[in-house]
């Protein structure tokens, strides 16, 4: 059992039988009444994301999830297919379980995969991964200062706004977290 003075951004919890992954937390301490917590946790099984709050010093369960680095094979239309480094075995994830993770996964790649009792419960990428551009409009030179951005489908098939000097074949760093354009690397 934990307290909600210990919650960190990451850490999973345990309520009612499901795991959540905490957001994001804020303490709140009114002029008038009791403090609580304000949360957004994430359901690990079905990606959904939800508001909870809490009262202030309220215990609740801890989640004892492992992370193992697991590399990205390929999908089989029913799901993600993943092979641990040390081991060479493989688990299948369903689609299901994955929901902004998919738009960034390239095969081969290295991902964080969280087992609990285990089961496969989702996939946490790094921050940062670097992906080709597979279609924009062609770029202008000249235009770096004005902060213009056009769309950009990366080889994973998801779009991303760039700078007008970005073209095909570029390699880009992307934010999986935010989905936003970093770098031309």
């Amino acid at each position: 059992m934990i307290s909600t003075a210990q919650f960190k951004n990451g850490m999973t919890i345990e309520i009612d039988g499901t795991i959540y992954q905490i957001v994001e937390f804020q303490h709140v301490k009114p002029g008038k009444g009791g403090a609580f917590v304000r949360t957004k946790l994430k359901n690990y099984r079905t990606g959904a994301v939800i508001d909870k709050t809490f009262r202030a010093g309220e215990s609740v369960e801890q989640a004892r999830v492992n992370r193992r680095s697991m590399q990205y094979l390929y999908s089989d239309g029913s799901g993600y297919v993943f092979m641990d480094t040390e081991t060479y075995d493989q688990i299948n994830i369903p689609e299901s379980a994955l929901t902004e993770e998919k738009k960034y996964l390239k095969e081969n790649m290295n991902v964080l995969v969280a087992i609990h009792e285990g089961e496969a419960l989702g996939v946490e990428l790094p921050t940062a991964v670097e992906l080709e551009i597979t279609h924009t409009e062609p770029g202008v030179k000249g235009n770096t200062a004005s902060g213009a951005t056009k769309p950009a489908t990366l080889e994973t098939g998801v779009v991303v706004q760039v700078p007008l000097f970005v073209n095909v074949g570029d390699i880009v760093k992307v934010d999986t977290r935010t989905g936003e354009y970093i770098t031309r690397v």
